[in-house]
């Protein structure tokens, strides 16, 4: 028993524990700052939220310390059971959990407050790993494709029931655990073509061309489809003569509709581009039927799919997202200033940032942040506190961290002998990636408000521990990769 122990001490990655542990003490740092009061200076007074914050640090350490001693088989064995125990949490958490801000994500447990969102991540990723390294699985076979993709989405729409849009979010960097996997890059594509369809369209939806009845939005997206049918056609079937109708007929068509509207007889260019982009959706079925090549079909399944997108993001945008998460998509897009409303929170934080200017005012010294003009300055908007306290030379030293930690990761994963270490460890990869891009995005104005923590500097014990659960399984499934 001494001997597995010691054996197991020299097998553990220290160097990815190194920086957990620089991060999580600059963290905890950050939080002093964040909630500082003046006249109250005493961090370890267990009242105060940097008091708080270090019992959740010591409790992490414990968790961490546990994880590290168990056996790595068991993460593979309890995989299915850790997910689906989550899930009947996450289902259970929607009906009696208090209403927190609009939200119902919070369970009560004492004086203690636990959002289980936040360790779904975890038991998310090993069942992912855990089906990946099933016997015969291959991504490629559509039914286990539906079945990463049940997966994922899942704990996704339990946490929207939630009203927590922002946690559910975070799942979607799964995908790119899925892309590494050999998921086919048109995902991805279609993907990026969503994001473009839903800015774009939302953006440009009250301006017009010229003095023109034709919307921008609509034409500029209408006009992406085209050019990206005719594109998919020639990386799929290297058939210049089709790309050249498409796109040459398209072209013509608009040209001569332009001159009509413009001097003879004014009208909605849009109705045009609807005929053409429909009129090369059929012409590529006819191509199906007659050449049964399968890809004519989905391609122009992609034609019809991304105008009715097109015209549903509108719908989403008004009546299925809430009002407060209108605005704040639209102070991103640059659709409304907001500065005393939506925007008043990334406007304060960018001023409490450049504040900071090379070397920032000193631990404690921080104006915006004493004064409480940032809201949410110790959660959500912590990174403002770095940026103000230790200027750019502190904020860049974080980042610098933090890019370490994911890069070291990557090395961990990437030595996995099995399936199920790389999997999850890309999981892991992913969560942080897509949770430090999105809050340093939406702290820099960037991205939208969505509300998600900056790992290991947010206040909280429930993503302080499962960033920190997420952490320490890897590690123990690696030092398990090495000692076998």
């Amino acid at each position: 028993m001494a001997s597995r122990s010691i054996s197991l001490w020299k097998s553990i990655d220290w160097v990815a524990i190194i920086i957990y542990l620089l991060l999580i003490t600059c963290g905890w740092f950050s939080v002093c700052g964040a909630s500082y009061d003046y006249g109250n200076p005493d961090f370890l007074d267990f009242s105060t939220r940097a008091g708080k914050q270090l019992v959740w640090i010591v409790c992490s350490f414990g968790i961490g310390f546990v994880l590290l001693m168990l056996e790595d088989k068991l993460f593979d064995m309890f995989s299915y059971f850790i997910y689906i125990g989550m899930l009947l949490l996450l289902l259970v958490t929607i009906f009696i959990a208090p209403d927190v801000k609009g939200s119902r994500s919070w369970l009560q447990l004492g004086p203690v407050s636990l959002q289980p969102a936040e360790f779904a991540k975890f038991a998310t990723a090993l069942a992912l790993a855990k089906y990946m390294n099933s016997y015969s699985f291959s991504i490629n076979k559509l039914r286990h494709f539906v079945g990463l993709l049940a997966i994922i989405m899942v704990p996704m729409i339990l946490i929207i029931m939630q009203r927590e849009t922002g946690s559910a979010l975070v799942y979607l960097a799964f995908f790119l655990v899925l892309y590494r996997e050999g998921m086919s890059g048109t995902v991805l594509f279609l993907g990026l073509c969503a994001v473009l369809y839903f800015i774009i369209g939302i953006r440009f939806s009250e301006l017009f061309i010229a003095e023109t009845p034709t919307p921008l939005g609509e034409f500029v997206v209408l006009c992406l489809i085209l050019l990206f049918t005719a594109s998919m056609l020639w990386v799929y079937q290297r058939k210049w003569l089709l790309v050249r109708n498409i796109l040459g007929v398209s072209v013509l068509t608009l040209g001569l509709s332009f001159l009509v509207s413009e001097y003879v007889y004014e009208f909605n260019l849009v109705w045009i581009l609807w005929a053409l982009c429909i009129g090369a959706a059929c012409y590529l079925f006819y191509l199906y039927l007659s050449q049964r090549f399968l890809s004519y079909a989905l391609i122009g399944l992609f034609t019809i799919t991304s105008i009715g997108f097109l015209y549903s993001c509108d719908y989403v945008f008004n009546k299925v997202l809430e009002p407060h998460q209108q605005i704040r998509i639209k102070v991103v897009l640059g659709m409304e200033e907001d500065l005393s409303g939506a925007g008043y929170n990334v406007n304060q934080s960018k001023i409490a940032i450049g504040s900071g200017g090379l070397t920032g005012k000193g631990f404690l010294n921080g104006t915006q942040t004493k004064l409480k003009y940032v809201p949410e300055q110790d959660t959500d908007f912590i990174f403002c506190t770095v940026g103000e306290e230790q200027g750019f030379a502190g904020a860049s030293i974080v980042l610098l961290l933090f890019l370490l930690l994911i890069l070291r990761l990557i090395a961990l994963s990437e030595r996995q002998h099995g399936t199920f270490g790389r999997v999850y460890g890309y999981s892991v990869v992913s969560i942080f990636l897509f949770h430090l891009f999105i809050n340093i995005g939406m702290v820099l104005g960037l991205t939208p408000v969505i509300g998600i923590p900056l790992p290991f500097f947010s206040y909280g014990g429930s993503s302080l521990w499962g960033f920190s659960i997420l952490l320490f399984i890897f590690l123990r499934i690696d030092a398990g990769r090495s000692r076998r």
